[in-house]
C-alpha cells in the first residue's frame, strides 16, 4: 500500500475529515493543508477573495515538502488543477491521489453548516468549480461523496488496499 496519500476536492468535500480518519486507521501522519496557507492567503480567503496561482505555489511547495520529509503522510490539499496536482508529486514516485467528487449544491449545504472556517462565502466555492479541472481516473481514485462519511472512508481504505 502507497505511504503517500493526497486527499483533494474543493472546500467542503470532505478532505480533513476521510484524510485524517484514513491517517488514523492507518497510522500515517496527516496534515491538513490549510494549515499551512500563509497568512495573506488566509486574509484573502476570509474577505472572499479567491486564491491566485502565485498565491499557491509556495503553499503547494510547502505541502510537497511535508510528503518528502514523512516516511508515511496522508495530507488533504484541493490540488484543483493538474499542475497543482504535480507540485505535490514534484520528486516522489509513489503518490496515491484520492479525488472527493460531488456537486456544488451538496458542497454549499455542507458549507453551510461549518463554523469557524475562514473560507468565505458561496462566491468563493464557485471560484474553486470553475478552476477545478478534475483528476483522471488515471490520476487519482475518485468517490462521490453524495454517500454518508463512513461510507466515503471505507471505499478510500478498500480502493488503498488494491493500490
Amino acid at each position: 500500500m502507497t505511504k503517500k496519500i493526497v486527499v483533494l476536492g474543493v472546500s467542503g468535500s470532505g478532505k480533513s475529515l476521510i484524510g485524517k480518519n484514513i491517517a488514523d486507521k492507518l497510522g500515517y501522519r496527516f496534515f491538513d493543508g490549510d494549515d499551512f496557507h500563509s497568512q495573506a492567503n488566509v486574509d484573502k480567503m476570509r474577505q472572499g477573495i479567491p486564491l491566485t496561482d502565485e498565491d499557491r505555489k509556495d503553499w503547494l511547495a510547502t505541502l510537497n515538502t511535508l510528503l518528502i520529509d514523512n516516511p508515511t503522510a496522508v495530507i488533504a490539499c484541493s490540488g484543483l488543477k493538474p499542475e497543482y496536482r504535480a507540485m505535490l508529486r514534484r520528486g516522489l514516485d509513489n503518490v496515491t491521489m484520492i479525488y472527493l467528487k460531488g456537486s456544488i449544491d451538496t458542497i454549499w449545504q455542507r458549507h453551510q453548516k461549518r463554523d469557524g472556517h475562514y473560507f468565505n462565502g458561496r462566491g468563493m466555492l464557485e471560484s474553486q468549480f470553475a478552476t477545478l479541472i478534475e483528476p483522471t481516473e488515471d490520476e487519482a481514485l475518485v468517490i462521490d461523496i453524495s454517500q454518508e462519511p463512513d461510507a466515503v472512508l471505507n471505499e478510500a481504505l478498500a480502493l488503498l488496499a488494491n493500490q
